[in-house]
């Protein structure tokens, strides 16, 4: 084992869980909070928190990323797909089909790995900044594989290391719609808290963090053609560059933090922050310092819904990314279960 970093973040916790470790802030979804989670089956509903994985719909919502596409696999020369088997093959009465997927890892209901946002820092101590990730893990070298950018893939931090954890134990959601409704709110450290105490939230370390905004109500209304600026104009979404935010992310221990809206943070313009300007401070401090997983475009309405009818904030979470070695995101179908 090698160290790799002679200075790390400040406020980070590089190091804390081993000089190689992959996983973050996962390492505190232990056994313990696992039968938590369990505890908090009583009904035994399952809600499948996962948009259709066509949705948003088109690619206004975010230019670089685009709806799956399907493509044909093939059978002696012919399209695989409602394949009659006796033309090969006499008397055989099977039929059968299918298909090549091509999915944006990071266009609908998602996870980032902690490969996905790092920063130009000084981790070696040269004086120089380099781009660097979690736990000093660098481009180039562990992420990605040449300066030209000829290469891509994670050889390190890749969405695999969160896929083999299972991702499983107990979730709090906090329903920001409940509380600011469909009007764009940069909810902070202040309004956070004033919503944990109207609605008696407690967040654990340990605990998986969900925030239903009402994105993902709108996002199905709009029927696979989104209306971007609309949808950039609506709903909460967290205020990354509030310290006491950031602060309360880290001293609250919470393993991964999970929404419906399209990046937790608000995502559009640039500002100062610890550690120097970014465009996505929360993402930074997460993904870069923490090792704390983001979950975007979840389907958490129906959940959220039953959660407030029952007076519960608490719910078992299971959700696995795909185990997509070198992956920097991963399509992710989410079941929380009351």
């Amino acid at each position: 084992m090698r160290k790799r970093w002679q200075n790390r973040p400040e406020g980070s916790n590089w190091g804390d869980f081993g000089v190689d470790d992959q996983r973050g802030r996962l390492n505190l979804i232990t056994a313990e909070k696992v039968k938590q989670g369990v505890a908090e089956v009583r009904d035994g509903k399952s809600f499948c928190l996962s948009l259709p994985l066509d949705l948003p719909g088109g690619n206004s919502v975010n230019p670089k990323r685009h709806p799956p596409k399907f493509a044909p696999v093939f059978e002696s020369g012919d399209v695989y797909f409602n394949y009659i088997w006796n033309d090969q093959t006499p008397g055989v009465m099977d039929i059968t089909s299918d298909e090549v997927m091509v999915l944006h890892s990071q266009y609908s209901t998602q996870w980032d790995s902690l490969a996905h946002v790092g920063q130009l820092f000084d981790a070696d101590g040269d004086g120089v900044a380099e781009p660097v990730y979690y736990n000093g893990f660098r481009a180039y070298e562990h992420i990605g594989r040449d300066a030209d950018r000829e290469a891509l893939g994670a050889r390190a931090l890749g969405i695999e290391n969160m896929a083999e954890t299972s991702v499983q134990g107990r979730a709090v959601l906090v329903d920001l719609h409940a509380h600011f409704g469909n009007e764009r709110a940069v909810v902070g450290y202040d309004a956070l808290m004033k919503v944990f105490e109207h609605d008696g939230v407690v967040v654990e370390e340990g605990d998986m963090f969900l925030m239903h905004t009402g994105w993902d109500d709108m996002i199905l209304s709009m029927g696979g053609e989104p209306d971007a600026a609309l949808l950039h104009a609506s709903c909460a979404v967290l205020d990354g560059y509030d310290d006491r935010l950031l602060d309360w992310i880290t001293d609250s221990g919470i393993a991964v933090i999970a929404t419906d809206n399209m990046a937790v943070e608000d995502s559009h313009g640039t500002g100062d922050t610890r550690g120097g300007c970014s465009r996505l401070p929360l993402h930074r401090h997460c993904l870069f310092r923490l090792g704390v997983h983001l979950g975007e475009l979840w389907y958490l309405s129906e959940l959220a819904a039953e959660m407030r009818r029952q007076k519960r904030f608490r719910c078992l979470l299971t959700a696995p990314p795909l185990r997509m070695p070198g992956a920097v995101g991963s399509p992710v179908t989410p079941v929380a279960t009351l």
